[in-house]
């Protein structure tokens, strides 16, 4: 809800505040006072294009806020949470025009581009001016207004979650099968390379191990040799190392009676004599292992050529990387299988949403068609009161692809002079026409649709006597459940408002002619009433009729 709106240095408006109340507020004064002015200022907020043309002293900025109740406005809070703006309850929405001519928007003081603020406020304020009624043009909307006279709005958000969640599966499904196209292109070479190191079967490290055991193996008849010197050199020559130790340390031990500090390094000998002895058994049994087997050698070879193609192949150069790419390519291949299994299951489950959805389209599209001739009917009674009884209103209700919205074409159709021709809504009506159509929209689903601050630019243009007081009835009504400002020509529409704002030009001290706007009394707006019934000096009759229109 509107509670405030400030406007400082704009075309004729140096400085102004409206404070509208949360039902029907009016809006009168004479023709180029400045109503559309106040609208113009109010496009600003809303995310229309900035003028520096509009800056009355061009040596200011211009500024427009507007001040709004937001706390039982849900859309707008989640709109704001997905532009990752603060939410406080009252939101100051601001529009600033730089004497350079740059424009400037905010959103609870913080900076927002034309799309952010024209997005947000959107959910603040429904302008309706004469042929802008661009809503008429999308079928969302009008299959919304049909749910809510028909009472069918559960039925639809039931049918667009169902729809949402077709929408997810058949999306994932999509998903999966594109990347099933993609791996299957590569899982039959990937299923090649994965048999070869299969059946390779190599173990851990054994490419290095079979490096290292032919290199060996090579220099078997050295290694020999090295290792018989060495154990011939301690325990089997003439004169062997082992027994020449053992000889010392019997002659030291004979001294250390008288010696006794000699006992640790005795201690010591003997302890390198044990060891030399275990070293001497351990030669020998590695010398048993080298051995030339010219049939082992060879298969060896053979082995670790088998290694190193693969190795090349796959530009690695140890066994632990091959090891790893065999596990990639079995997971990489699960996954292929893991993807068949996926697109069927979900397969399966995007077909049994399509028939649930397909039944809940079909639900909904039955209920709206019962809805159709009540909806018809009722429109038909009231463009008959709202000065319009010529023209006929019909819905052409057809069949489509399941959307969002159901399964549905929709297109409010008018003929406007009884000629049996039905044409587009927003083809067939004027500007005016255009406004009391919506106005009567709007009645009809005021208590089932949230809706933000109705702004309606002289929607009575053209009609009077009855077909105006109905005309303010509708506002007026439409009024208990949203706020509405209305800017109107008509005494029947103006006595309607639950305030009445009256818009006047008033010279300045330098003379120049500005634009003001002034809350109006209970007698101010008999007499303001008065004077659209009767002219500047209204007669006793056209008091009184302006005191009945406001009693009423």
């Amino acid at each position: 809800m509107l509670q405030k709106l400030i406007i400082k240095n704009y075309a004729i408006i140096d400085y102004l505040v409206i404070e509208p109340d949360g039902h029907l507020n009016t809006v009168t004064g004479e023709t180029g006072a400045g109503k559309s002015i106040i609208l113009g200022a109010l496009s600003l907020i809303l995310g229309e294009r900035a003028d520096t043309a509009v800056l009355i002293n061009k040596s200011e900025k211009s500024v427009v806020e507007g001040y709004f109740d937001v706390s039982k406005n849900e859309p707008f809070k989640s709109a704001l949470a997905a532009n990752e703006l603060d939410y406080e309850d009252q939101c100051i929405i601001r529009r600033e025009i730089a004497v350079n001519g740059k424009s400037r928007a905010f959103i609870n003081d913080t900076p927002v581009t034309l799309h952010v603020l024209n997005e947000l406020t959107s959910l603040l304020v429904d302008l309706h001016q004469q042929f802008g009624h661009l809503a008429l043009e999308e079928d969302h909307f009008q299959l919304q207004t049909l749910d809510a006279i028909g009472g069918t709005t559960a039925t639809a958000v039931a049918y667009a979650q169902l729809y949402g969640q077709h929408r997810k599966v058949r999306r994932q499904l999509n998903e999966k099968i594109e990347l099933q196209a993609q791996w299957q292109k590569e899982a039959d070479y990937k299923q090649y390379l994965l048999d070869e190191l299969v059946e390779a079967a190599f173990k851990p490290d054994e490419l290095e191990e079979v490096a290292q055991q032919l290199r060996q193996m090579g220099s078997a008849e050295r290694i020999i040799s090295v290792l018989s010197g060495a154990r011939h050199l301690l325990d089997e020559g003439e004169q062997p190392f082992i027994n020449e130790l053992k000889r010392m340390n019997q002659q030291i031990q004979g001294i250390t009676e008288v010696m006794p500090q000699l006992k640790p390094v005795l201690e010591r000998l003997n302890s390198v004599h044990a060891e030399l002895k275990d070293i001497v058994e351990e030669l020998a049994i590695e010398e048993g292992k080298v051995a030339v087997d010219p049939d082992l050698m060879d298969e060896l070879q053979q082995r670790l050529d088998l290694g190193y193609k693969l190795l090349k192949k796959h530009g690695i150069n140890e066994t632990a990387a091959l090891l790893a790419i065999k596990d990639r390519l079995e997971e990489e291949l699960k996954a292929t299988l893991d993807v068949n299994n996926a697109i069927e299951r979900l397969t399966k489950e995007e077909e049994k949403l399509y028939k649930e959805l397909i039944k809940e389209g079909e639900k909904l599209t039955a209920a709206r068609k019962k809805t159709v001739p009540s909806f018809v009917a009722r429109m038909n009674e009231l463009l008959i009161l709202v000065g319009m009884p010529n023209a006929r209103f019909n819905v052409l209700l057809e069949p489509s692809v399941p959307a969002l919205y159901g399964a549905d074409n929709i297109q409010f159709l008018l003929d406007a002079n009884k000629s049996g021709q039905f044409q587009l809504l927003q083809k067939a009506a004027s500007g005016g026409e255009m406004s009391r159509i919506m106005l009567c929209l709007k009645s009809l689903t005021a208590k089932a649709l949230h809706m933000p601050t109705l702004i309606f630019d002289e929607v009575d243009t053209g009609i009077s006597g009855e077909a105006a007081r109905q005309v303010g009835m509708l506002l007026k009504d439409l009024s208990q459940y949203h706020q509405v400002i209305c800017i109107t020509h008509q005494p029947q529409v103006a006595a309607k408002g639950s305030r009445h704002f009256y818009v006047f030009k008033q010279p300045d001290k330098a003379g120049k002619l500005g634009t003001q706007v002034r809350t109006l009394e209970q007698s101010e707006r008999v007499l303001a009433i008065a004077r659209m019934i009767g002219g500047e000096q209204p007669s006793e009759a056209a008091i009184n009729n302006a005191r009945e229109l406001v009693g009423a």
